[in-house]
């Protein structure tokens, strides 16, 4: 168990933020992953919060049943429901003393140096306040399809990269990588030999799959931070994650082999 205060960027899924039967919210697993990320920060760990969620809060609004393909509907669903995502956090985060700052990304702004530079600034300013949690998102009303980072996946490789996190935590609705008999895989060191395990998939609600998570761990362990794939779903996974303790797969970095 590790007590070292981490600055950790933690990714919640589209997944794990809608009910299982449609395209609703989950209120009660809102309540809770935000209860635990909340507890962390009150441990002194300094968290980034990279939240899909926002075009399952704009069907419900919209009334469509499903996600839709084309992508202007997409981005007029992320459009309404981004307002609704933010004010259910700042609602959740309100009763452990937490306000709430929003930053959406696009690839251009990973992209261009000055960009880059600007939200690398902002972060460590909003970091600097102790009752402030960052939510960030795609820009998904501009974003261009091609450019998508795939349920946010990539995004929060990239915001790991930019925050210079010390630990990055994708919660999904899966245990984690599994292997050819569905058994969890504890620890991964060359991701390129457990390619093959993971396939893209569309959800009726969210997009991704298993093998966008590990394009983006591939980002971030190659940039030396290391990273973890597990349910989110699991009571205190994040607490265990961030003390060090076996939760969901983790991705180590060259140096720990």
């Amino acid at each position: 168990m590790s007590d070292k205060r981490k600055r950790i960027v933690v990714k919640f899924g589209t997944g794990i933020l809608t009910s299982r039967t449609d395209s609703s919210l989950d209120l009660e697993q809102f309540r809770r992953l935000t209860t635990e990320l909340a507890g962390l920060v009150k441990q002194g760990h300094q968290c980034l919060l990279v939240s899909s969620g926002a075009v399952g809060a704009g069907l419900l609004v919209l009334g469509l049943p499903e996600r839709p393909k084309e992508l202007s509907l997409v981005q007029a669903c992320a459009a309404v429901g981004q307002t609704r995502l933010m004010g259910l956090y700042e609602d959740l985060f309100a009763p452990h003393g937490f306000h709430v700052a929003q930053l959406l990304l696009s690839h251009e702004d990973i992209d261009s140096r000055t960009r880059y530079r600007n939200a690398r600034n902002t972060l460590d300013q909003l970091l600097l306040f102790r009752n402030v949690i960052p939510v960030i998102n795609e820009n998904d009303p501009v974003a261009v399809e091609e450019l998508k980072f795939g349920d946010n996946d990539r995004l929060s490789a990239e915001v790991a990269i930019l925050a210079q996190a010390d630990l990055l935590v994708i919660l999904t609705s899966v245990e984690g990588l599994l292997d050819e008999n569905r058994n969890l895989i504890r620890q991964v060191r060359d991701i390129e030999q457990v390619k093959h395990l993971a396939r893209a998939e569309v959800g009726i609600f969210s997009s991704g799959g298993m093998a966008s998570k590990l394009q983006a761990v591939q980002v971030a362990v190659a940039a030396g931070i290391p990273a973890i794939v597990s349910s989110g779903f699991k009571p205190e996974c994040l607490k265990k994650a961030a003390a060090g303790e076996a939760v969901g797969t983790y991705f180590s970095i060259h140096h720990e082999r």
